[in-house]
């Protein structure tokens, strides 16, 4: 169904696929950027979808994806035609991170994703503990996704802290641009030509 769907949206704007594991903030991050206030959400079944704007004013189609493992077998159906990818990440969850990794995995393989840029997202940094983007970085450079520009930035869901930032940055792959900085606190954007050297 999410393909029939989409094919409707086609060229109208931007299309960005939000995916994640499930309760790691996706539908919080949605409704976050589309009125600039936290609400409470339950986990998605299926998907939500929004028109939202960069701070350049490029507009976007974000789809939510439900992450649950029973809906994941779902998520190709959404992968057609996508210009970006955005990867949730919880990071204070870190049992489940490699369960994470390994559905990033998954979903980078399906050929509608090959070169795709990938914006990941490493949520819930406002609760003490979470593990920072920069160390978080060191455990993402390998695997399929040395085969695309990707981008990690730390942001809260429930506080805005970082989103304006991450908007910023999706403009940027939107619109191509390489951006690359030395500092964990700024976007790192990984060329899919430096991968042997990072892997």
């Amino acid at each position: 169904m999410g393909k029939l769907i989409s094919k409707g949206w086609r060229r109208r704007e931007a299309r960005v696929v939000m995916l994640g594991l499930d309760l790691a903030g996706k539908s919080t991050l949605l409704y976050r950027l589309k009125s600039s206030r936290a609400m409470e959400t339950c986990p998605t079944v299926g998907f939500n979808v929004e028109s939202l704007r960069t701070p350049c004013g490029m507009p976007f189609t974000l789809w939510d994806v439900g992450g649950q493992s029973s809906l994941r077998a779902s998520w190709p159906h959404y992968l057609e035609d996508t210009n970006i990818l955005i990867f949730v990440l919880d990071s204070t969850d870190m049992a489940r991170l490699p369960e994470a990794l390994e559905a990033l995995e998954e979903a980078l393989g399906h050929p509608s994703l090959a070169g795709v840029p990938v914006l990941l997202l490493a949520n819930k940094q406002e609760v003490p503990g979470a593990m920072a983007p920069a160390e978080l970085g060191q455990r993402l450079q390998r695997g399929l996704l040395m085969g695309h520009p990707w981008v990690l930035r730390g942001c809260s869901a429930l506080t805005g802290q970082g989103l304006q930032e991450a908007l910023g940055v999706l403009g940027e792959l939107l619109r191509g641009a390489g951006l690359r900085s030395p500092s964990p606190e700024q976007p790192v954007i990984v060329p899919a030509e430096r991968r042997q050297a990072l892997g």
